[in-house]
């Protein structure tokens, strides 16, 4: 699959003493180092070439310098997830094309390295980051400890609210677009269907759910999974498998083809790039899956068979909403911006190659949910 973050170089760092030694380099946690293919997402550290041949030593073109320099430290699991930091990646690249930014990107492969990351950039001279953006709930200790080191250098973080004025806060009410695929998963284990690879028993009312680490984050996604379901049958039951990591496609299979033995048709994860796994055993048992935070139909191309639609969160919207404040001087520091339904900030998409083949009836009953649920008419629960 091509994707955006194939045009970029990637920076290698070896190991976690490695990333402490250039703790100190002026220019960032990318500075100095050369450039490789890296498509894999696997590095630590991540140079921007701004695809105008420079030498990356600032981002710019040579000009008059971008309009902003940004900093960009991803959940762990990396990029080429098709999920999360791919989809907060997006928010960067949009930026970069239409505000003349330019941005630097770093993949941490273990908690401990986040307050590494987050203070080279903070630390650094040349250039002066403007923003650091954090992406993912696991950042929300070490950004509060950093927040307050640099009390001059804005932060954003997503999934997670850090009480500080250098801090700006955007949160995502997953349980609502969660609540849509569990309605829509309920409506379909419930009657004989068959689409692309997968078909459910007809005669089965089980559905599961994967999350990747267990925290009151990933329970907002289950909590809204299994409200939707109910909604959808009283006889539809859903397992429930936390694999503890969210960078674990053997764990992800494993957990999934757990539940297809046991009769579940459906299985939804939020597992970032564990859910590959469901979607390796979904077509394996010949079953369904539903993605999470892209529509991972497009982004994992080779199980669109098999997914019946995405979840869809718009980390690349807070991402890019953050970057244009701080282009416009006009950074919400100490705010808490939630979104939701009604502002697009989450969403039920349907598959790209199954999509039309699920029942206009169910895809009616789905979206009048989404009405009621903006409406206020239905109160989806944020914990199981």
């Amino acid at each position: 699959m091509a994707s955006d973050f194939e045009r970029r170089r990637f920076i290698k760092a070896a190991s976690a003493a490695g990333l402490i030694g250039l703790a100190g380099c002026s220019g960032g946690p990318s500075d100095g180092e050369d450039g490789s293919d890296g498509s894999d997402g696997s590095d630590g550290m991540d140079g921007d070439d701004g695809g105008d041949g420079d030498d990356g030593s600032d981002g710019s073109d040579g000009g008059d310098g971008p309009a902003a320099n940004i900093g960009m430290v991803y959940a762990t699991g990396g990029l080429g997830d098709g999920s999360f930091n791919d989809q907060a990646q997006q928010g960067a690249i949009q930026a970069e094309e239409e505000l003349g930014i330019a941005f630097r990107e770093s993949q941490p492969d273990e908690v401990a390295q986040f307050s590494t990351f987050q203070q080279q950039f903070a630390g650094s001279d040349d250039p002066d980051y403007d923003l650091v953006c954090c992406i993912g709930f696991l950042q929300a200790d070490s950004l509060a400890e950093s927040a307050s080191s640099y009390p001059d250098q804005d932060f954003m973080i997503v999934d997670s609210a850090v009480d500080a004025d250098n801090v700006a806060s955007y949160v995502f009410q997953e349980h609502e677009g969660s609540y849509l695929a569990g309605l829509m998963a309920s409506l379909l284990t419930t009657r004989s269907f068959s689409a692309g690879a997968g078909s459910t028993a007809g005669d089965s009312t089980n559905l599961g759910f994967v999350g990747g680490v267990e925290s009151d984050l990933i329970q907002k996604f289950q909590a809204g999974f299994e409200a939707g379901a109910s909604a959808g049958s009283d006889d539809v039951d859903v397992s429930v498998n936390y694999t503890g990591s969210f960078n674990d496609p053997a764990a992800g299979r494993e957990a999934a083809n757990a539940m297809y033995n046991s009769g579940a048709d459906i299985v939804y994860h939020a597992a970032g790039n564990t859910g590959t796994g469901v979607f390796q055993a979904a077509q394996e048992q010949e079953r369904f899956a539903i993605g999470v935070d892209r529509d991972q139909s497009v982004t994992r191309p080779e199980y669109s068979d098999v997914i019946l639609g995405s979840m869809v969160k718009r980390v690349d919207t807070a991402v890019f909403n953050s970057i244009e404040a701080t282009v416009n001087d006009e950074f919400p520091g100490g705010s808490n911006v939630a979104l939701g339904l009604e502002s697009d900030g989450v969403e039920l998409v349907y598959g790209d190659q199954l999509g039309s083949e699920i029942p206009q009836e169910i895809r009616d009953q789905v979206a009048t949910a989404r009405d009621d649920i903006i409406a206020g008419d239905i109160d989806v629960p944020s914990e199981p």
